[in-house]
């Protein structure tokens, strides 16, 4: 008999090693599903997990890691795929106060109104009174775009915030975010899963800047102009209003891979999501400053981020009328 040469025996390792591998990961992301999504109360969550999990690794090792191991437990993967697929998101659920209500627009040629713009009123960031207007926008007045930054920890990852100037000093400000129930509270690991559905908050920004800058703690946060054209505004604020009406209709999930703040506004302003710093958000500063996408006044990165910080200035301004002009005083491209 031929002896089989070295290289096939190296690739068939290889393989089946993958193979196994894959499993294994197919096996943690099912048990995370099913302990973050499914549908019934804590205990019978933590059991359907372990259970899960103690199965597979059961039929992993019984079958030795062969091919028919790892096919069951593929299949049995499908099967928990199939019914995590059939989980549907929801408006109707005990919501947090500040997330209680949708925002929702009527477009009528140049003239918008927008319902339910949040404007909270804080004392602490967990005690607040929150408050829902309605205002009118005029689409011929908007004059650019701004972003906010807003970091909690990881210089890899920051929350955005896209705010829409009209006139002189009227600004709109729209945050996407999870939308929490009673109880919950933010989980970067949640947030792979269907564990919080999606909401676009749209604001007053001496409610969503300022919950960040003066009201949490930890919390640095950065603002930028963009070279958006009036033209470009506009369009991404009908883009955004689309799709806040879409989704007050037809809920979506969060997902904090897929479907999340920036992957959002990118698709919003049209902008190419092919860059890793879309998904590391933390760094979409530095791209969109190589872009030239940010008014710089020709400063280096640095010194322009570091111009860029508004904490001080927030709080320096807090509650007064001109809030936003106060954080923008000074600062390059305003």
């Amino acid at each position: 008999m031929t002896p089989t040469p070295l290289w096939r025996r190296v690739a068939s390792l290889a393989g089946r090693g993958f193979a196994l591998l894959l499993a294994l990961s197919l096996t943690a992301w099912g048990a995370a599903a099913l302990y973050f999504d499914l549908l019934s109360g804590t205990s019978l969550r933590t059991w359907g997990a372990s259970s899960y999990s103690i199965a597979m690794v059961g039929t992993l090792l019984a079958f030795r890691g062969r091919g028919k191991g790892i096919a069951i437990c593929v299949a049995v993967f499908a099967l928990v795929l199939a019914w995590w697929l059939t989980l549907k998101p929801s408006n109707d659920r005990a919501w947090q106060p500040d997330v209680a209500q949708t925002a929702w627009a009527e477009i009528d040629g140049d003239r918008v109104t927008i319902h339910n713009i949040r404007n909270c009123d804080y004392r602490t960031e967990g005690d607040y009174t929150p408050h829902w207007e309605t205002r009118t926008f005029d689409l011929s007045q908007i004059r650019g775009m701004d972003i906010f930054l807003t970091y909690w920890g990881s210089p890899w990852i920051a929350h955005p915030i896209v705010s829409f100037q009209f006139g002189d000093n009227d600004y709109i400000a729209m945050s996407i975010e999870t939308r929490k129930e009673v109880g919950e509270q933010y989980s970067a690991i949640r947030g792979f899963f269907r564990y919080y559905e999606l909401i676009y908050t749209v604001s007053d920004e001496r409610d969503v800047v300022r919950l960040r800058t003066n009201y949490r703690k930890g919390e640095e946060t950065y603002l930028f102009h963009t070279r958006a054209t009036p033209e470009h505004a506009r369009a991404t604020f009908l883009n955004y209003l689309k799709k806040i009406n879409r989704i007050r209709n037809r809920p979506e999930w969060y997902n904090a891979l897929t479907n999340n703040c920036t992957t959002n506004i990118a698709t919003l302003a049209g902008e190419p999501q092919l860059d890793w710093r879309v998904l590391l958000n933390g760094r979409a500063d530095q791209m969109l400053y190589e872009r030239g996408d940010l008014a710089t006044g020709n400063l280096p990165f640095a010194q322009f981020k570091e111009q860029a910080h508004i904490n001080a200035a927030a709080r320096a301004a807090n509650d007064a009328p001109d809030f936003s002009r106060r954080i923008r005083e000074s600062r390059a491209g305003f």
